[in-house]
């Protein structure tokens, strides 16, 4: 009996091996962690992914409330109503497709119902409503960023998100005719996005090697230009006298990394015969409005007068004409002390959505007596750029200034003179960016409009809105660049089920003589190879 006893005791041990394996093994997998604008996002119900389909599954009503939009919920017919601006987003548990605005749009994974939290697939919620997504696989966690919810920017690109990361294709280097068109990338630092990455905090070495790394990928697909963030947060890539180190190279702001990543990439870059672009962030102070983390000699500690909280997100008033000239001096410091090609601006003017509140700030600075609060923001970033051309060029003449505004100026319905758009955010009217008196003053070099939209995109197509550029620059000195976005290729959005339609892009600039060159949003991008573009593109370049 005591060894029947025994043996039976034995053979549950064995028997419940397995379980216990799994449990420990299911217990070492840490949860999925949701940032928003980088706060934690808490929720009853954590994310999980589905397995075979690899989809990452997220409570829509936890980010739908975090973006501020409206949420309905039908417990009769299971279904959720999202409204957010113009979308209006419609999502039933179990149903294979969802509507979006009257349209039915298919789903890798249905809705789900989970202990009373409807879950829903986090690549489709992004792109229905704008959000930028990124995955860190080693520390399973989600970063999602509302920045500039209705436009895609440079500085703040929409990312997919795969349940791993996959490694770059390498691309074997090959020369680059530097006299051919501008082939650029824009090399996003905020967030880490493209350079540096977040596990190479502190460590030079393994930055520079990321650099050098990402710079040949890129010349062997026939780039020569690179626009690196250097200004992502009123804050610098470069030591600096007037503002501090950012914390992107380190992880906490004001911290020396050791070297001048500045001065290492100049170096590199033109070692390749490409040209670098310095790229700022002109009125960003921060991306949220968390300040217990800033350097003590950062702007909103230094002047918080100057700063404006829109949308949990600091800026610098453009108003505010010490403000402007503080800007154009910190910009000055690296034309001065660096060797390069060109000062790059992005369209971070006014913000685009929110309310901005500058009431005080127009009764106090108006001495034009500007009649219209919208005209007065126009004049002020309209002084902003003239003065700083011109500071530019009476130091370095040869260094080039230009600007990457947001892709539709005004809608024709709304001026004549406009392009046949039905754009929902123009850069004239939401930015205050008048950029078409930049042009025919030529208080610029080049211009890059950001024509992130398809070639079959109706609301804002892409010919339509080359040639209402081109026809905007014909006669002046200002050159023409076209901004392009691959990070759109793969989503649901209108013509990006091909990497053809980049190759397509291409070639409808060559109709237009005005357009001498492409920059491509973002760097990231173009190394995940999205549908083969790097082959596409590599060819294209190469032939």
């Amino acid at each position: 009996m005591k060894l029947r006893k025994w043996f039976t005791l034995l053979l549950m041990f064995v028997l419940c091996m397995p379980a216990m394996g799994l449990s420990v093994q299911a217990q070492s997998t840490p949860e999925i962690s949701i940032y928003l604008d980088g706060q934690q996002v808490k929720s009853d119900v954590a994310p999980y992914i589905l397995p075979k389909i690899n989809v990452t599954m997220v409570p829509l009503r936890v980010i739908s409330e975090s973006l501020g939009a409206e949420v309905y919920w039908d417990q009769s017919k299971q279904t959720a109503t999202i409204l957010k601006q113009d979308t209006v987003l419609s999502m039933t548990v179990n149903q294979t497709y969802a509507l979006v605005n009257d349209s039915t749009v298919q789903l890798d994974a249905s809705a789900q119902n989970k202990q009373g939290r409807v879950m829903v697939p986090l690549r489709f919620v992004s792109e229905q409503l704008g959000l930028k997504v990124s995955w860190e696989q080693a520390t399973r966690t989600i970063t999602l960023r509302t920045d500039a919810i209705d436009i895609d920017t440079p500085s703040d690109g929409e990312i997919d998100i795969p349940v791993t990361e996959p490694d770059p294709t390498p691309v074997p280097t090959t020369p680059v005719d530097t006299g051919s068109s501008l082939r650029g990338v824009w090399i996003s630092t905020v967030f880490n996005l493209d350079w540096p990455s977040t596990g190479s905090y502190g460590n030079q070495a393994k930055q520079k090697q990321e650099y050098v790394q990402l710079l040949d990928e890129l010349q062997g697909m026939g780039m020569n230009t690179v626009f690196v963030q250097v200004r992502p947060s009123a804050d610098a890539l470069y030591p600096s006298s007037l503002v501090p180190w950012s914390k992107v190279l380190t992880g906490t702001q004001g911290k020396n990394p050791g070297y001048d990543p500045l001065a290492f990439m100049i170096e590199e870059t033109h070692r390749r015969g490409m040209e670098f672009h310095a790229w700022f962030n002109p009125f960003r102070a921060n991306t949220d409005a968390k300040t217990d983390q800033l350097a003590a000699n950062h702007v909103v500690k230094q002047h918080p007068d100057w700063i404006v909280n829109s949308s949990s997100k600091l800026y610098i008033n453009p108003g505010i004409p010490q403000a402007r000239q503080q800007i154009i001096k910190e910009i000055m410091e690296v034309v001065q002390k660096y060797d390069i090609d060109g000062v790059h601006l992005d369209d971070y003017f006014y913000p685009s959505n929110g309310t901005f509140n500058d009431d005080a700030t127009y009764k106090t600075y108006n001495s034009k007596k500007i009649a219209s609060k919208a005209d007065w923001r126009r004049d002020n970033i309209n002084q902003f750029v003239q003065q700083l051309n011109s500071s530019i060029k009476s130091v370095k003449p040869g260094v080039q200034f230009g600007i990457s505004p947001f892709g539709v100026w005004r809608n024709k319905a709304v001026d004549p003179t406009g392009s046949d758009t039905k754009a929902g955010v123009t850069a004239y009217d939401n930015m205050y960016a008048d950029v078409r008196t930049w042009i025919k003053q030529g208080w610029m070099d080049y211009v890059t409009p950001q024509i992130y939209w398809s070639l079959s995109f109706a609301p804002a197509q892409y010919d339509k809105l080359v040639t209402w550029w081109s026809d905007e620059v014909r006669g002046t000195n200002v050159k023409l660049y076209i901004g392009h976005s691959p990070y759109k290729l793969g989503t649901t959005e209108a013509g990006w089920q091909n990497a053809q339609e980049i190759i397509n892009q291409l070639d409808y600039n060559t109709l237009h003589p005005e357009v001498q060159g492409s920059v491509f949003f973002s760097a990231k991008d173009l190394r995940k190879n999205p549908l083969g573009l790097i082959q596409a593109i590599s060819s294209y370049y190469n032939r």
